[in-house]
């Protein structure tokens, strides 16, 4: 102790004296650092006096430490502080402050602690990838496609639709209980394809809407479908068909649409459709909306946390939908979910969150036409020369006006108590294309139409081909020019319609 009080220029106060006025840390610490640091290096063991005042030295009230937090902590309890305003007169801040981290760090623990699930509550089911089964066709860019066959062989089809799949889905769900007796009776060939990346089909860089329309038409041509064909949409799959309308019009003899999704942002919608459209959604599939046409990228976020987690749900919880009382009832039927779990399983096999991405950007953006392209109407006239030379010639030779636009039938049907797409979207494209069949279904929501019902889908196709004829008989040759000549009567009609318009 003696070379620590001579060194320090001071004597080193005893034991006994602690009682009385205390030195300044600054002056004591310092003194003991001094000490400890002139003893070096072969000094005697320190003090250990000297080790409680080390720390004083860096973290005491005037140490380097706390003078560089001081600051910024200050201006974090400023900010806090105006929480104290929210609190009654008559209770003391501090008090009452503890109490509410109490709380939470209580809430926190309990909430992070496992809690064994009841014996009741069955666990989510493993998704499973069952082998392989579709049939396959190659596409001009090597990509391969699947797809399936249901109904007449291509020999004997009297009509044949063509259906792409909506959101998460896959070839596989098709008309959801729909009997091969029935088509049989309609003479009917339903071919229900993957879209790129869904299923067993191969994914398409940069595809669009336009590249769908011609995979459509390149299916046809590969599956032996001779002349036209229907196409069919339901709910987001229904801008594939829309897309064919657009971009293959002549191979399509017409299309069946049931609750149709449209473009939420399409321009062409009024203020009072958008609302009606906008206000049946959840806040959370608008956010997805959102994230859809803004930040597509962090779709796969939400996408790994839902469908692609490997555990089967629901589906109105997966995809963020507002359900009404009739369609919560038919999704929670066993048959439902054992379609369902299955149709996810397929759609998902390849497990990447791109081809999902891709399809729900292509839902909320540009698609490269306007429904109002659709809409039968006299070819608008150019202002180059050359149109106008057209235009003389056309007058001088007495050539009929061309029409642009769909020529053949478009049926819609729409549920009045559908929440998934809301009536006003129907309105919408009603308003647009007024040549289009609309049949209201009241009390019918998103599914319950074209979901195992025996008499809705003999309702659809009695609406679509008129009396069944079963399949084609030997005379095919006499079928098909009756079939052509019925296509070509539809058209006359249509066209009178629009010119007395």
């Amino acid at each position: 102790m003696n070379s620590f009080a001579g060194s320090s220029g001071r004597a080193a106060p005893d034991r006994s004296e602690r009682g009385g006025p205390r030195e300044g840390v600054r002056e004591r610490g310092g003194g003991d650092v001094r000490g400890a640091g002139q003893g070096l290096p072969g000094h005697r063991e320190a003090d250990p006096r000297q080790r409680e005042l080390l720390p004083l030295r860096y973290f005491g009230r005037n140490s380097y430490v706390v003078g560089r937090l001081r600051g910024p902590c200050a201006r974090v309890l400023a900010r806090l502080e105006r929480l104290n305003e929210y609190l009654p007169e008559d209770k003391d801040p501090t008090h009452v402050w503890s109490i509410v981290l109490f709380v939470s760090i209580f809430v926190v623990a309990a909430l992070s602690v496992y809690i064994e699930p009841k014996a009741s509550v069955p666990l989510a089911k493993k998704v499973s990838i069952h082998p392989p089964s579709a049939s396959h066709i190659l596409l001009p860019d090597g990509r391969y496609m699947a797809y399936k066959e249901h109904g007449i062989p291509p020999d004997k089809a009297r009509f044949s639709i063509i259906y792409p799949h909506p959101f998460l889905s896959s070839r596989l769900a098709g008309i959801p209980g729909l009997k091969s007796s029935l088509l049989e009776e309609f003479g009917i060939r339903l071919i229900t394809y993957d879209l790129p990346g869904f299923g067993e089909s191969d994914p398409r860089p940069r595809r669009n809407l336009e590249s769908s329309a011609w995979d459509i038409s390149l299916l046809a041509n590969a599956s032996g479908v001779n002349g036209k064909f229907w196409v069919l949409g339901f709910s987001s799959g229904s801008m594939h068909a829309w897309a064919s309308l657009r971009y293959i019009p002549d191979r399509i003899a017409g299309a069946a649409m049931f609750a149709p999704m449209v473009n939420p942002y399409d321009p062409l919608m009024t203020r009072e459709e958008r609302y009606r459209t906008w206000n049946q959604w959840t806040r959370r599939r608008k956010f997805l909306f959102f994230l859809a046409r803004r930040l597509p990228r962090f779709l796969s976020f939400f996408y790994h946390r839902s469908f692609l987690s490997g555990r089967h749900g629901q589906i109105d919880k997966w995809l963020s939908l507002s359900l009404g009382n009739r369609d919560r009832a038919l999704i929670e039927d066993p048959l439902y979910e054992e379609f369902w779990q299955r149709d996810v399983e397929e759609s998902i096999r390849q497990g990447h969150a791109k081809p999902f991405v891709e399809e729900a950007a292509l839902q909320v953006s540009d698609w490269g036409f306007s429904l109002s392209d659709l809409k039968l109407q006299k070819k608008r006239r150019g202002k180059g020369v050359l149109d106008w030379l057209n235009w003389l010639i056309s007058l001088l030779s007495e050539k009929e006006a061309e029409y642009t636009g769909y020529l053949g039938p478009i049926h819609i049907w729409q549920g009045m108590d559908d929440k998934v797409v809301p009536p006003a979207m129907t309105d919408f494209v009603h308003r647009v294309l007024p040549g289009a069949a609309v049949h209201k279904l009241p009390y019918q929501g998103h599914y319950t139409y074209l979901y195992f019902c025996d008499e809705c889908h003999r309702q659809i196709f009695t609406t679509l081909f008129g009396t069944p004829q079963g399949p084609l008989t030997n005379n095919t040759e006499a079928d098909l020019t009756q079939r052509d000549e019925k296509m070509v009567e539809q058209e006359d009609i249509v066209l009178v319609d629009v010119t007395t318009e």
